[in-house]
């Protein structure tokens, strides 16, 4: 199968939400903001407690949106749509004369955001599938990932 991807703000800033709060630290930041919030709450004399928190809070998420942003705007590999492929060999990203091909058994696993299909090639490099570009190719593509892939590195949500 063969399809292209434009990448978006949105589409990035989604798995890069997903990937920072499926981490220990993500998760542990926003526990401890909320902890603040809560005990702000609870004796509103320490304000301190209040900014600490929003700023634990809000953090992450402000962070991760600026820096979805300037990645699309300055990375040239996003000006232009990724063509991918899906064979029974692996995947094969091009971006005009460039190329790279992943093999299936090289694949780090596959999941699903709100958004999108990812399909991480490593612990931090991952191609990321907009379901709004997949349309009715989003099917195919869930098939053909696990079909090649081992049943515990897929979690892709339909």
């Amino acid at each position: 199968m063969e399809f292209d991807v434009k990448m978006t703000t949105s589409a990035l800033y989604d798995y890069n939400m997903r990937h920072t709060y499926s981490s220990a630290s993500g998760l542990i930041g926003t526990t401890v903001g909320a902890l603040l919030l809560i005990g702000f709450s609870l004796d509103t004399r320490y304000i301190v407690m209040l900014v600490a928190g929003l700023v634990i809070v809000l953090y992450n998420p402000v962070v991760l949106f600026v820096r979805s942003r300037k990645q699309i705007l300055l990375n040239p590999a996003f000006k232009k749509p990724l063509h991918y492929r899906l064979d029974d060999d692996g995947v094969t990203v091009s971006n005009g004369e460039e190329e790279m091909t992943v093999e299936w058994e090289n694949m780090y696993r596959a999941y699903s955001t709100n958004q999108s299909i990812v399909l991480a090639t490593g612990k931090m490099n991952a191609w990321i599938f907009p379901k709004k570009d997949l349309g009715t190719a989003k099917d195919e593509l869930i098939r053909m990932i696990s079909t090649h892939m081992p049943p515990e590195k897929v979690k892709i949500k339909q």
